[in-house]
């Protein structure tokens, strides 16, 4: 089983062209969130149309698995809390989207959506209470943001997903993958892997270019190489 997973693309069209170029030599292509860029002088609704293109060729190369970011929100619920409504629209078999859980090669990986307030930080507690696996399966969630740790340093402060760490802790799954905090992997206080109690953590981080910061998965190599400007890092995923 090959994974490759990204995150924080924000529109980066040369970098969605990379994946294509790159998804079929994997078992899974994963996105941790920030499809879109709400900072952009481009519509969201334009941009929702273009990604939408991109994920439904990505589909027809690999399974592909997204979760939502902060960016990803293109409605208001009634609770007023952002949600990426647009992703059903390319919900198929080959692509799955927030609020999912597929078994795959013998693990299971679930998909969380950003919780944006109260409201769907309950959802998301839910979805994993409802998830968890059989004993002895490993379990992979997908969230945008990073949990505590080096993986969410600045370069000012370290801002990890409290909620986050908290789950992590109480669940014990065998990897979460985020992003969000786009230059953490690049500082010397930052990190692109962290180990939480048995739990794997990583978070790719961003870089500008018509390549986006990658992590590559084999697992049954039981290693992953993270893949950026810098050159390739590899590391063993054994205790």
């Amino acid at each position: 089983m090959k994974l490759l997973f990204v995150a924080d693309l924000h529109y980066t069209l040369k970098q969605f062209d990379w994946l294509a170029a790159n998804a079929a030599e994997c078992d899974a292509l994963i996105i941790g969130g920030d499809l879109l860029d709400l900072a952009g002088s481009l519509e969201i609704d334009i941009q929702i149309v273009v990604i939408e293109k991109y994920l439904r060729r990505l589909r027809e190369l690999t399974r592909v698995i997204v979760s939502s970011g902060n960016h990803d929100g293109d409605h208001r619920d009634a609770s007023g809390e952002s949600r990426a409504r647009w992703l059903g629209d390319v919900q198929t078999e080959r692509l799955h989207i927030d609020g999912e859980s597929i078994d795959m090669g013998g693990m299971r990986i679930t998909i969380c959506p950003w919780w944006d307030g109260p409201v769907s930080r309950a959802e998301v507690e839910k979805q994993l209470i409802a998830a968890v696996p059989p004993p002895g399966t490993p379990w992979i969630w997908v969230y945008h943001a990073a949990p505590e740790g080096p993986l969410s340093w600045t370069g000012k402060s370290f801002a990890g997903d409290e909620t986050l760490t908290a789950w992590i802790k109480r669940f014990s799954p065998h990897m979460v993958l985020s992003g969000h905090i786009h230059n953490a992997p690049f500082y010397s206080k930052g990190a692109w892997i962290d180990r939480l109690g048995e739990t794997w953590a990583f978070n790719p981080g961003r870089q500008i270019g018509p390549s986006p910061t990658a992590l590559r998965f084999d697992w049954e190599k039981q290693e992953v190489s993270w893949i950026s400007s810098d050159g390739v890092e590899q590391r063993p995923l054994t205790c």
